[in-house]
């Protein structure tokens, strides 16, 4: 495992999400971010459900209140806290978390 810088902080507007991909091997890994002040959750951007793409348009992820994260699919709905799915076809699954380590305004995960 190794930090991997993502983005800065400021990257992300506040109360909102964006989607990056990182080098994985051969591939490229797309992530999930959300920000709520300082704090940035970074998850896979894979639904549990089918290994679909969450996105609804480059970058967005979140419901129209901005509370849960949405898988554009199927519509499962994903606390932003832990990445659980409190409703849809994969109620109870989670999406995949990755680390997060915020140092100098710099966004990074363990990776």
């Amino acid at each position: 495992m190794a930090l991997t810088r993502l983005c800065a902080l400021t990257d992300i507007p506040d109360g909102n999400s964006t989607g990056l991909s990182i080098p994985d091997g051969a591939y490229q890994l797309s992530l999930i971010l959300v920000r709520r002040d300082r704090e940035v959750f970074v998850y896979r951007n894979q639904c549990p459900h089918e290994g679909d793409l969450m996105q609804h348009a480059p970058g967005k992820f979140l419901d129209d209140d901005a509370k849960y994260i949405l898988c554009a699919s199927h519509w499962a709905v994903f606390r932003i806290e832990d990445g659980l799915c409190v409703q849809g076809p994969c109620l109870g699954d989670g999406l995949t978390p990755y680390p997060v380590s915020i140092t100098n305004n710099d966004v990074f995960i363990d990776v």
